[in-house]
């Protein structure tokens, strides 16, 4: 995506599904409850700068294209003036490695308007991509995990936090926390 793409945006939402719910680093004007059609919420990308490293990678939340699919997230209408500031944060971000993909996607909020928001999707051609682990191995690579902005079950933990705040319901992520929780209890 061309950089005046994204910054055409007036007003600028950004789709958070994972740590965007709650650490959006951005000012945010506006908050709502908004759906992603043809991607799912997926630990689908090893990390190796923020939640793991090269040697011993971590696992990330990515939006993962599939056709039957909907993501449920807040849509995070950025402060006016803040929207320049805002992508070159996101870019630095979330660009790292290059395993995702800047997009202008369609959301519905909660009301049924539709907008269009800058939402980051994994690449499913690059190296970090990892598609159908079980639970189990998830859990078991999340438990052990740490990267630059901290252990990989802390990621987890806040993630499936806040989506239950928010009242979105991710039966995957509610059994990876208390299976993360059990493990970490483990002694080795």
């Amino acid at each position: 995506m061309t950089e005046e793409k994204a910054l055409e945006q007036r007003p600028l939402w950004v789709f958070g599904y994972a740590s965007l719910l709650w650490n959006p680093g951005f000012p945010v004007a506006e908050q709502r409850l908004a759906t992603l059609q043809g991607y799912h919420r997926s630990f689908c990308m090893r990390s190796i700068h923020h939640r793991g490293t090269e040697e011993a990678p971590g696992l990330v939340l990515a939006l993962d294209a599939r056709l039957d699919a909907e993501c449920h997230g807040l849509a995070l209408r950025v402060e006016d003036g803040s929207e320049v500031a805002t992508v070159a944060y996101l870019r630095e971000r979330e660009l790292i490695s290059s395993a995702y993909v800047e997009r202008l996607v369609p959301l519905t909020l909660e009301n049924g308007e539709t907008v269009t928001a800058l939402a980051y999707v994994i690449d499913a051609d690059h190296v970090q991509y990892v598609a159908d682990l079980s639970l189990e191995e998830q859990a078991q690579i999340i438990t052990h995990a740490v990267g630059g902005r901290g252990p990989n079950p802390e990621y987890l933990w806040n993630t499936a936090d806040h989506l239950r705040t928010l009242g979105v319901e991710d039966t995957d992520l509610d059994w990876l926390s208390e299976r993360v929780r059990i493990l970490s209890k483990t002694p080795e």
